[in-house]
């Protein structure tokens, strides 16, 4: 197989540890035997923003585009060609890929499930990786990815690009400079309108799409497709996606994590939610949404002396009953996606991608942060340099932030059919160890809810149980039943190898 060298990247290197910007361009001519040859796995949005990151930076060529579409594979491949000047080759298995020795380097933006076999077969035929997060679809997963980067000496990024912000990595610093004092524990929000998915039901699959390839590590459903919307709406089927916990939260967890210092899953979970609202919407009692994840949920991580809080709220957040965040997010209205750190002298709160706020006490502001930076370009860095070290998201650290999500949801779905007034609720958070107020995250979660017209008496909230971790082992003693979510069963063919075998 190929193998990068040094060579590829120095004045690329530099071009890119010069940029402030999230995708710059890079005017550097390039020999075309110099080139780094990419495929990309994935042709959907996602997809298409790895494309054109790797289109920007002149030390790339895209050979590659892979996807179970066909016709949204070769119209990606059309676009390239008039950019690029040179048309990748499309294929609709990536393992076609893998085998030419003239890839160099991986990148997915598939559905979750796939994830994680897909950089697996990449680091074993020799590619370097960088994965969209969540890094696993579970926990096992992210383990054997961290195995096969370790074992292949191989880098893999993960697509957690906060870690290449210059304002969050300003904010980080000043925390750990003791900006804003003492800081032991951080809140992630994910207040973000998800409409339904529309019902549940039987929808024809879309024409051109290989329906085995697209299963691929999951069940293989015959082929019944259960929402209308095939290419997104995936994300909120808990067989192929995670929810919000685990399509934004693996941003916001990650900050989190950051922040404090934390290097480790957490030693308990607790999560409370639900699926609601959508009966109000449509004025239809009976009406059942195709999505099996939560759109409402907040999980507690207890990390020892430290403390992590992750809130999902996917109803409308037009006005919501939030004092405090509300000036610390200085918005009344719309979206609230970011962290907040709760110091001894203060606040830093990350608002955006790219700017970042800290506060004193009475919410003067101390100090912002702002400015991008390129995540491709520092994962090509890495690539050549072979200095793991040097990736700003190294797989370990993916896998224990989308471990966090995974975390959350067992402890969701275990709880699932567990239903729970808010006094049960509350009498349940009151005997777990957190440094929230449990009881006052409730309280504006149940205002969230009945400001959404959310019948709680009617459609209850689920209370997950309060499971205790193995951080080193990943497993929940004495627990088989939540154990057993720590992986999956795979199909034939679609088998992803557990850390030991890789």
């Amino acid at each position: 197989m190929s193998q990068l060298t040094r060579r590829n990247f120095v004045q690329g290197s530099l071009a890119i540890a010069a940029s402030t910007s999230i995708a710059p361009a890079i005017t550097r001519a390039v020999a075309p035997n110099d080139k780094i040859g990419v495929v990309v796995v994935g042709a959907g949005g996602r997809g298409g923003s790895h494309i054109g990151e790797w289109l920007r930076d002149s030390r790339t060529e895209i050979r590659y585009i892979v996807d179970v579409d066909e016709k949204k594979g070769q119209d990606r491949c059309n676009a390239i060609e008039k950019q690029q000047g040179t048309r990748p080759s499309f294929v609709t298995d990536l393992r076609r890929a893998y085998d030419d020795d003239s890839v160099d380097v991986m990148s997915t933006a598939t559905p979750n499930h796939w994830h994680a076999l897909a950089g697996i077969w990449a680091m074993q035929a020799g590619k370097d990786a960088y994965i969209e997060k969540p890094v696993c679809h579970n926990i096992a997963e992210g383990s054997a990815l961290i195995a096969a980067a370790r074992k292949y000496k191989r880098m893999c990024q993960v697509g957690t690009q906060c870690r290449s912000s210059s304002a969050v990595q300003g904010a980080v610093e000043f925390i750990n400079k003791g900006g804003i004092g003492e800081v032991k524990f951080a809140r992630g929000l994910c207040y973000k309108r998800r409409k339904s998915i529309d019902a549940l039901g039987n929808y024809p699959l879309p024409s051109g799409v290989d329906f085995n390839l697209w299963s691929g590590p999951a069940p293989y459903t015959d082929p019944k497709v259960t929402r209308k919307r095939f290419h997104y709406d995936w994300h909120w089927q808990r067989m192929y996606g995670n929810g919000d916990l685990g399509n934004q939260g693996p941003h916001q967890t990650d900050i989190a994590r950051w922040g404090l210092g934390i290097d480790s899953h957490p030693v308990s979970v607790i999560s409370y939610g639900g699926r609601l609202g959508y009966q109000a919407e449509r004025k239809d009692p009976s009406y059942v949404d195709a999505g099996d994840t939560a759109n409402t949920e907040v999980t507690v991580y207890d990390y020892g002396d430290k403390c992590i809080v992750f809130e999902t709220r996917g109803l409308d957040v037009t006005n919501s009953p939030d004092d405090e965040l509300n000036k610390l997010f200085q918005s009344t209205r719309g979206n609230k996606i970011g962290v907040v750190f709760y110091g001894s002298e203060g606040y830093v709160v990350q608002r955006s991608y790219t700017h970042c706020t800290a506060y004193d006490k009475d919410m003067n502001v101390l100090k912002d942060f702002k400015g991008g930076g390129n995540h491709f370009g520092n994962f090509l860095d890495a690539c050549g340099s072979r200095n793991q070290e040097t990736l700003n998201a190294d797989v370990r650290e993916g896998h224990l932030s989308a471990g966090m999500s995974h975390l959350g949801n067992i402890s969701y779905y275990l709880g699932e059919d567990q239903k729970a007034s808010p006094s049960e609720i509350a009498t349940a958070l009151s005997k777990v160890k957190s440094l929230d107020d449990n009881g006052k995250t409730l309280e504006r979660t149940v205002a969230h809810l009945e400001q959404n017209k959310v019948d709680l008496n009617k459609y209850p909230l689920s209370l997950g149980p309060h499971l205790q971790f193995d951080p080193e082992k990943e497993v929940f003693p004495g627990n088989e039943a939540a154990t057993a979510l720590v992986s999956r069963q795979y199909r034939e063919g679609f088998v992803c190898p557990k850390a030991a075998d890789v």
